[in-house]
């Protein structure tokens, strides 16, 4: 089994921003007021406002050479490739990957405070919109915030613990509980790949590490992998 996990860097080339670039949309707004519950709280106009925009973005953003590789690996491969995404954007859908567990929940998805209903989200959200369950006002993007605990940890961790193979793709290696994935797989004898722009925190603790543009290095991986087809890095 091959457990791959991908970070902000997937999605860069196709126009969708990391936190660390500057003058992007991250660099223009306070994290603590637009990414935690406690600045929804103050503030749920704002924090829709930020998240319309980011959704607006991602709607006119198109799936890169990297997320093409990786949907054609996993209809390749099927439930023998668990893919893993701390990104909230749709692109690895959108290019044709099924299944994509996504850690931080999705940009295009609502969701009740109240009974935690969730629906696919309407192009703007607004603090006054009410829950198609149960009628609350109580309705917020279906992201996971800074303070909140990832989602699927339980079958993410399980995957890893069974994996043949873990490979990282553009991810700063800062961010745990993901950043501590690496040692789950080597606990586990798994081999580990690291795919990104520049080395990462945690690059030493991978067998590999390749550094390259992600529209370069995850198709050649893919190609490679496909080949071999014996998971060989």
């Amino acid at each position: 089994m091959i457990v791959i996990l991908t970070g902000a860097g997937l999605s860069a080339e196709s126009g969708l921003g990391t936190f660390s670039d500057s003058g992007g949309l991250w660099s223009r707004f306070d994290l603590n007021e637009v990414a935690t519950p406690q600045g929804f709280a103050r503030d749920p106009a704002q924090v829709h406002d930020f998240y319309n925009l980011r959704r607006d973005t991602c709607r006119k953003a198109s799936p890169n050479a990297a997320h093409r590789a990786l949907a054609r690996l996993k209809q390749a491969l099927g439930d023998d490739l668990i893919l893993v995404t701390q990104n909230v954007d749709d692109l690895l859908e959108r290019a044709g990957a099924q299944q994509v567990i996504h850690m931080h929940g999705s940009l295009m998805g609502a969701l009740c405070n109240k009974c935690d209903s969730r629906w696919p989200a309407p192009h703007r959200m607004r603090p006054d919109d009410l829950c198609p369950d149960c009628g609350a006002r109580a309705t917020r993007p279906d992201v996971v915030w800074f303070g909140e605990m990832p989602r699927a940890m339980e079958p993410v961790t399980h995957a890893i613990a069974r994996a043949d193979l873990f490979v990282a793709i553009g991810t700063s290696g800062t961010v745990y509980p993901a950043a501590g994935f690496v040692d789950l797989a080597l606990e586990a004898g798994a081999k580990t790949l690291e795919l990104n722009l520049e080395p990462s925190q945690t690059h030493d603790r991978f067998y590999r590490s390749l550094s390259g543009l992600a529209t370069q290095t995850v198709p050649a991986f893919v190609e490679g992998l496909l080949t071999s087809r014996d998971h060989r890095i």
